[in-house]
C-alpha cells in the first residue's frame, strides 16, 4: 500500500490531544421508506438502498439494517487494523474481516417477549497479512479491540433518543 497512515495518525492525535473541544464528530443518516420493506438511506453524499429478503417480506433488493450492522463491523475492523498498524509501527500488508451474527426472530416478531430482538451472538474472524511477529500483532489486535468505534457502539450501551413526529398525509389530501 502506497498511502501510509502513520502522518494521519500522529498529526490527527496531536490536534485532539492540543484542541478537544474540536474532537467531536457529528454522523447522520436519513431514510425515507419507498416501497414495501425497501428504504433509500442518504449519507453524506452516498444514497444507500435497504430492503429485507423475501423470506421476511421484503423485495430481496439490498440488504437490511442488521447486515448493514455486521458489514459496519467488518470494514470498522478492516479500517482501525489499518490505521492503527500504521500508527504503532507494525507491518500490515492486507486485512479482511468476515462477521456472522444470529438473531432470533422470536425477538423482532413479538413471539416471546423474552427474546431480545437485535443479535444474541456475533463471531468476528479478522485476517491479517504481516510479518508481524504474534507478539506485535497481539499488540495491534488489543489496540483494535479497544478503539474500534463499530465495535465499541456494538458492545457497550449507547444512549439513544427516540423522538416520533406524525402527519396526516390522508387528512391534507382531503382538505
Amino acid at each position: 500500500m502506497s498511502f501510509q497512515f502513520k502522518t494521519l495518525y500522529r498529526d490527527t492525535r496531536s490536534a485532539l490531544s492540543e484542541n478537544p473541544e474540536t474532537a467531536v464528530a457529528t454522523f447522520e443518516a436519513e431514510s425515507r421508506q419507498t416501497a414495501g420493506l425497501r428504504s433509500q438511506v442518504a449519507v453524506r453524499q452516498f444514497q444507500v438502498g435497504v430492503d429485507e429478503p423475501a423470506v421476511l417480506g421484503g423485495g430481496d433488493s439490498a440488504p437490511n439494517p442488521v447486515e448493514y450492522v455486521l458489514a459496519a463491523l467488518a470494514a470498522c475492523q478492516e479500517i482501525t487494523y489499518r490505521l492503527h498498524a500504521d500508527g504503532l509501527g507494525i507491518p500490515l500488508n492486507g486485512v479482511s474481516a468476515k462477521v456472522e451474527g444470529d438473531i432470533d426472530l422470536r425477538g423482532f416478531f413479538a413471539v416471546d417477549a423474552g427474546v431480545r430482538p437485535g443479535y444474541g451472538d456475533i463471531v468476528v474472524s479478522v485476517t491479517l497479512d504481516s510479518p508481524a511477529p504474534a507478539a506485535e500483532l497481539a499488540r495491534l489486535k488489543a489496540a483494535v479491540d479497544a478503539h474500534c468505534p463499530v465495535l465499541d457502539i456494538i458492545r457497550n450501551p449507547t444512549p439513544v433518543h427516540l423522538d416520533l413526529a406524525t402527519t396526516n398525509s390522508a387528512a391534507a389530501a382531503a382538505a
